[in-house]
C-alpha cells in the first residue's frame, strides 16, 4: 500500500486524472471525478504489476503540490 498523490482536473467533455512522481506515464479518465479517479488507480494498480512496484517510485517523493495562474505574454 503506497499513498501517491493524484491530480485531477475537470474538462469540458470529462476529467482527466494523473499520479505525481511516477515513472513512466499513468493516466486515468471518466465523466465524473470518482470514475477518473477509479480509473488511475486501475491503471496505477497494472502499471506496478507490469512493471514492479519500484515504478511508483519518482526521482525524489513528492511532498506538495500547488496549482497556480499566470498570465503568459504571447
Amino acid at each position: 500500500m503506497r499513498n501517491i498523490k493524484i491530480v485531477v482536473e475537470r474538462h469540458p467533455d470529462g476529467f482527466v486524472a494523473y499520479p505525481l512522481g511516477v515513472q513512466g506515464t499513468v493516466v486515468g479518465e471518466g465523466d465524473t471525478y470518482d470514475e477518473a479517479l477509479a480509473d488511475v488507480m486501475s491503471a496505477l494498480k497494472f502499471h506496478a504489476e507490469t512493471f514492479g512496484a519500484d515504478a511508483l517510485d519518482g526521482q525524489a517523493p513528492v511532498l506538495e503540490a500547488f496549482l497556480t495562474e499566470a498570465a503568459v505574454e504571447i
